[in-house]
């Protein structure tokens, strides 16, 4: 029998995390539910999860700590909950490396759906780069020193393996699948986001900005931003 994946709840609303345990206990998720961000690093470490569920309001540590110090060490993916609905909110929230950012009250059936999209998205990258890598298969782009692999969500840079998160993922693979074509950052949301983000421009800026921290520019290509219109997978002739 194939192993449960475990979702790890953060909230300081009992009664809202109880809830959301029901719901995704439903859909046949292993669940723990901690009360606020020192419980939520241990059970981090413990309890393993696959994904994390973080609200952002918690006593003593907050989710924005809770993340930034997950992420030192994981690529876990992480939705945050907040009843904040500010763009600067969800900005920074993406900055500090969440993968989305839901807003409360939610709907249960779309919280369950983007928690299945996530885990979906979300594969385990290879551990050791001096192995001999596979041949790539599925859907890949491939350049000088960069492999971008759609099919098992994996990034091979320089012939090591880079550990992205899946929307950072998807934006790379979709630029360099369509090599010095223009996309605005409204096209490039609804591509890789869908409309709920529709609006929220800066979400395109904050990610490009982590992709250019782990992905620098090569002298045959490069992530170039189009001053007033977007970015483009520039290949150099």
């Amino acid at each position: 029998m194939a192993e449960k994946q475990r979702i790890l709840i953060v909230d300081d609303d009992e009664n809202i995390a109880e809830l959301i345990s029901l719901y995704l206990m439903k859909e046949c998720y292993e669940t723990k539910c901690v009360l606020d961000g020192e419980e939520a690093l241990k059970a981090f470490r413990d309890f393993r999860p696959h994904l994390i569920l973080l609200d952002l309001m918690l006593p003593g540590m907050d989710g924005y700590q809770v993340c930034r110090e997950i992420r030192k060490d994981s690529s876990i993916p992480i939705i945050m909950l907040s009843a904040k609905g500010e763009i600067f909110d969800k900005v920074l929230g993406l900055e500090l490396g969440a993968d989305d950012y839901m807003i409360k009250p939610f709907d249960s059936k779309e919280l369950v759906a983007r928690v299945k999209a996530v885990l979906r998205r979300s594969q385990p990258q290879p551990s050791s780069p001096s192995i001999p890598l596979p041949a790539q298969t599925g859907r890949y782009v491939e350049y000088p020193d960069l492999i971008v692999n759609l099919t098992n969500y994996s990034v091979i840079y320089n012939g090591h393996s880079i550990e992205m998160p899946p929307k950072e993922l998807e934006l790379l693979y979709f630029l360099a699948s369509s090599p010095n074509q223009v996309f605005t950052r409204e096209q490039l949301l609804d591509h890789i986001w869908g409309y709920e983000y529709i609006g929220d421009t800066r979400t395109v800026d904050v990610h490009i900005k982590r992709l250019r921290e782990k992905i620098k520019d090569h002298p045959s290509w490069a992530l170039t931003t189009v001053w007033g219109i977007g970015y483009k997978f520039e290949v150099k002739q």
